[in-house]
């Protein structure tokens, strides 16, 4: 994109589990301001690709870059520290405690062994103000919220920690059509924030609705880099491989 530097490049990013190869030779690129879409068939690679950009797995060969930088994510906490934030398909909520504590869950903030509750909720306000989330409360237990606003609160707690890089799996998987809507919305929110997005997605519609640019990886390979103008025809026909 003009010239400028990624936020983030894979360079020839292979993945294999024993003979099975998951990922061969992938390249991708990330911009700031960007959400970058990648679909593909059931074991196309989306998914490892995901757990690699957010440390869950290494790659077996291959470089990741961030800035230009060469980089090693060995470990979630790594990818955090790197500034990568990411929300898979099960969440990890706790449908038990309320908004807040699920933002800050596992990241609370402290003060002499005290939690700082005032401002841990204060925050939350704010971020999912900055992503147009609408619920009840901060307080709500999130047992109370439907589908579509507990992945809303997913993502709001990807902004704990200021990331520029966050990965979204599957985020609109069996959402309504109102709650998709709404989703679709906060990753347009992530984008106009200054973050590269990484939107994994089955449905090609919600896909054309956001991103910038349609990556598709079939058998694991790069097959087709496409514009968000792209016809549904042209971005299908790369993932079904047909001429």
């Amino acid at each position: 994109m003009n010239g400028r530097t990624p936020l983030l490049s894979l360079r020839e990013v292979s993945r294999f589990f024993g003979a099975v190869e998951a990922l061969v030779d992938v390249d991708l690129d990330v911009h700031a301001h960007e959400v970058v879409a990648l679909v593909g068939d059931n074991g196309a690679g989306k998914s490892t690709l995901a757990q690699i950009v957010a440390g869950v797995l290494t790659p077996s060969s291959g470089q990741l870059e961030i800035d230009g930088e060469p980089v090693t994510i060995s470990s979630p906490s790594a990818a955090n520290r790197l500034g990568v934030a990411s929300v898979f398909q099960d969440l990890a909520v706790a449908e038990n405690l309320d908004v807040t504590a699920n933002v800050y869950l596992g990241q609370e903030l402290s003060r002499r062994g005290f939690l700082r509750e005032g401002e841990m909720e204060e925050t939350t306000r704010d971020l999912l103000r900055h992503l147009t989330v609408r619920i009840p409360s901060v307080r709500t237990p999130l047992s109370q919220l439907s589908a579509g606003q507990r992945q809303a609160v997913a993502i709001a707690r990807t902004l704990i920690g200021s990331p520029r890089i966050v990965v979204l799996d599957e985020p609109t998987a069996a959402l309504s059509v109102a709650q998709t809507a709404e989703v679709l919305t906060h990753i347009q929110k992530l984008r106009d924030l200054g973050l590269g997005v990484i939107l994994i997605s089955h449905n090609l519609n919600d896909v054309r609705a956001v991103a910038d640019r349609v990556e598709v990886l079939r058998h694991g390979r790069n097959n087709g880099s496409f514009a968000a103008t792209a016809s549904h025809e042209e971005i299908l026909a790369a993932i079904t491989g047909a001429p």
